[in-house]
């Protein structure tokens, strides 16, 4: 007789399914589990509208959340009780969601960005670069396969990106080459992997059964790969997967520091500074969206509170 699937490992084949991110599913199973624990383990079919908006309570004054982190909890219990549990609640749809505080982003001038690459440098440095001169998210930078990279016409292109959509952006001169010098290093050695009988990357949705031998071609894998091979946690399989963003988080927390930029700042500044950049110099706002991959000009218009000027015409702020 077959044992019962646990809750969590029900969760966990759920967030699969809809092929979500492994980030996303590390996320929502300790939301999850600790929505579970804060009501002494009771099963959540056996709760009602109260003990979620005591949570979000408890994690709003005990625990001085900020709202987009609230935001997040409550996605995952209500991906519990809709998608999981599959309950539909009336009650579910009446939780308040606490309203996040509308921040002017922090951005860098000029100089302190020249000073900031002073103090990076390698693979390090390379992201970094590619962030304030691509404009493109932290793990959208570390996920980049080699296919992604197109030299010739000045492209990058970010696959699923937040959102799940692709999107192109522009590629910097300035990069052209270190770009040519890190893709050599990947494929001397991805050629090194595959004589050592690794060489497999992962590959996104069902790509793996459709196309077998795609997942150890060069052009599928990561332009800034993890040192060491590693074991996938949800296959199994031993392979070399991307570098972790902590290492480039860690990086420019340390490069701040040598450089005395006394601003709150972190690898999304570099994001916020491109948008600002291309604004100073007279980018229109829609190509701006467009590069950034914001669904909302709104979302854009952030950047107008930093500068608001408006213009034609894009070249990355990198080459400048």
């Amino acid at each position: 007789m077959s044992q019962p699937v646990r809750l969590l490992d029900q969760v966990r084949n759920k967030i699969r399914v809809r092929q979500y991110s492994i980030r996303t599913e590390h996320t929502y199973i300790g939301w999850i589990r600790r929505f579970i624990i804060y009501n002494d383990k009771r099963h959540p079919s056996e709760l009602d509208k109260r003990p979620v908006e005591n949570f979000l309570t408890h994690l709003a004054v005990e625990r001085n959340v900020a709202p987009a982190t609230q935001n997040q909890a409550l996605n995952a219990i209500l991906f519990l009780y809709k998608v999981v549990l599959e309950l539909e609640l009336d009650w579910l749809e009446h939780v308040v969601r606490p309203k996040a505080q509308e921040k002017v982003p922090t951005v860098f001038s000029k100089s302190e960005v020249d000073n900031l690459f002073l103090h990076l440098d390698g693979p390090n440095g390379l992201m970094a670069r590619l962030l304030y001169g691509s404009g493109i998210r932290l793990m959208e930078c570390v996920r980049l396969r080699v296919k992604d990279i197109d030299l010739e016409y000045r492209a990058l292109t970010v696959r699923n990106g937040k959102g799940n959509k692709d999107r192109i952006t522009v590629l910097p001169d300035m990069l052209i080459e270190p770009l040519k010098n890190q893709l050599e290093r990947v494929r001397q050695q991805h050629r090194a992997d595959l004589d050592n009988g690794f060489g497999e990357v992962y590959m996104p949705y069902a790509l793996a059964k459709k196309y077998p031998r795609a997942s150890t071609e060069l052009a599928w894998q990561y332009v800034f790969p993890a040192k060491r091979i590693s074991l996938d946690p949800r296959s199994g399989h031993k392979r070399r997967h991307h570098v972790d963003a902590q290492i480039l988080q860690r990086a420019v927390k340390r490069a701040l520091k040598d450089a005395d930029i006394a601003k709150k700042a972190s690898c999304h500044t570099l994001r916020h500074t491109f948008a600002t950049h291309l604004l100073e110099r007279g980018s229109d706002i829609r190509t701006v969206q467009e590069l950034l991959g914001h669904k909302d000009i709104r979302t854009t218009q952030i950047y107008t509170h930093v500068l608001k000027r408006g213009g034609r015409g894009v070249v990355s702020p990198l080459d400048t």
